[in-house]
């Protein structure tokens, strides 16, 4: 967070000084302390980002492939005059615990074209589909299957540390 408010407070002026990079720097911790104080936020959260970069990075990627592929379904219905397709209320449960792995999963699904997430809750949901069979295994789709392995990796980093900590104490 304090890399983002420093770049960000660089873009503002537009160059690079001295000066300014000492008041960039000062600034930058400044609101990073702020951010830190009234908010849930904390320096373990940004290295828990900073680690999970990679992941991250993956999943965007496969979440920009998934949008590429319903646009060109969504292409082939729309060029197709034929072709008519048939809305659909799908609903679907995952075994997803966390909430903001859940929240991940519905932006998701909102974000691929053709799908929209209509209801979400206790890992429960209502998606609206342009054709029936844009609802077809979701529950077992490629970002589910992604978040549930981000959950266990972090299950299993949260026994290591209480496991550390709680050997630390003894």
């Amino acid at each position: 967070m304090f890399v983002l408010f420093f770049l960000f407070w660089v873009m503002l002026n537009g160059r690079i000084t001295v000066e300014i990079t000492l008041f960039g720097l000062v600034i930058s911790a400044a609101m990073y302390v702020f951010v830190c104080k009234f908010t849930e936020f904390s320096f373990r959260k940004d290295m828990w980002i900073v680690r999970k970069l990679p992941w991250i990075i993956g999943y965007c990627f496969i979440l920009i492939n998934e949008i590429i592929k319903a646009n060109l379904t969504m292409i082939h219905y729309l060029l197709s005059p034929q072709i008519l397709p048939e809305p659909a209320l799908v609903r679907f449960h995952t075994d997803l615990k966390t909430r903001t792995a859940q929240v991940l999963l519905a932006n998701s699904i909102t974000l691929t074209p053709g799908t929209i997430t209509v209801e979400m809750k206790d890992g429960e949901y209502l998606i609206h589909c342009y054709d029936k069979t844009m609802g077809e295994g979701l529950d077992s789709s490629v970002f589910v299957s992604m978040l549930k392995k981000l959950e266990e990796w972090t299950l299993h980093l949260n026994h290591f540390f209480l496991y550390v900590l709680l050997s630390w104490q003894s």
